[in-house]
């Protein structure tokens, strides 16, 4: 039996959360074109006969301008440290720049690099992207993929399979992620407010569960402006209601959640505000 640990970690939008749904088979990771989409470890466990990963998506790494996004880098970079594989995310549409070699420089030596998003680009491109990302740091592998169609993602999880050291199961055969369900919903509600005010507001807004008590959910959202709140409201709710249905969507039959909008100034810079919310 081998069982371990595999951090992803890269720049922020490589594509890490999605790759990490398309390995487990189904979604533990919200995803969203924003950069910082992701801000918790989340982890992902993949069981196969004979073998267990525990993957561990993590924050894009980047110049914070924020509090938060100080925490967010120390999230990521604390990931790093006792763990059997590192995958170093790049992405193949995008220049391998300065971001990209930060990161490279805090990777430990058992490092694989992937390149994702080939589908969104020449072979010839992916061909130079990979000579690129080895100019970068002396990878242990390096593996093309696509994390949207699947391409080479099976090859890249049996090469990371076989890096694994021998050892027990560390989660019940038929667990997929440890994150709590309050969690998960307050995560699907950021997803589809991303997606509904696409980038009027994205790394001003914060949600959380306040009260469970099946099948009531309430979901409270956190702008830092007025002007802010009539965003995520929208024009006679329209808005909300929009988001209310494409998240109800994803929760078993049966889930009323209540959505609502608080401002709270400056939560991305507070302290003891962002402790609240858990970052």
């Amino acid at each position: 039996m081998r069982s371990g640990f595999a951090t992803l970690v890269g720049r922020p939008n490589v594509g890490k959360s999605t790759l990490l749904n398309r390995i487990l088979g189904q979604k533990v990771s919200i995803t969203s074109p924003v950069a910082q989409t992701t801000r918790n470890q989340v982890r992902g466990v993949l069981t196969r006969p004979g073998a267990q990963i525990v993957f561990v998506d993590t924050p894009g790494i980047h110049k914070p301008r924020s509090l938060l996004g100080s925490r967010l880098n120390d999230r990521a970079t604390d990931a790093l440290g006792g763990v059997d594989l590192t995958v170093f995310v790049v992405d193949a549409t995008a220049p391998v720049g300065r971001g990209d070699r930060f990161v490279a420089a805090l990777v430990p030596a058992e490092t694989i690099c992937v390149v994702n998003k080939v589908d969104a680009t020449g072979r010839r491109a992916v061909l130079e992207q990979l000579q690129a990302a080895a100019g970068v740091a002396d990878f242990l592998e390096y593996f093309p993929v696509s994390a949207r169609t699947g391409e080479g993602v099976a090859d890249l999880v049996d090469a990371i399979e076989a890096r694994m050291p021998e050892g027990p199961l560390l989660y019940p055969q038929d667990m997929v992620t440890d994150v709590p369900e309050a969690f998960w919903v307050a995560e699907l509600v950021r997803e589809q407010l991303l997606a509904v005010t696409h980038e009027e507001v994205p790394h001003s807004i914060a949600c959380r569960v306040t009260e469970w008590e099946w099948p009531r959910i309430r979901c409270e959202i956190l702008v830092e402006r007025d002007s802010q709140k009539g965003i995520v409201i929208g024009r006679g709710g329209e808005v909300l209601k929009e988001v209310g249905t494409n998240v109800r969507a994803q929760l078993p039959p049966g889930a009323f959640l209540e959505l609502f909008v608080k401002v709270d100034r400056n939560w991305q810079s507070r302290p003891k505000a962002l402790e609240r919310l858990g970052y």
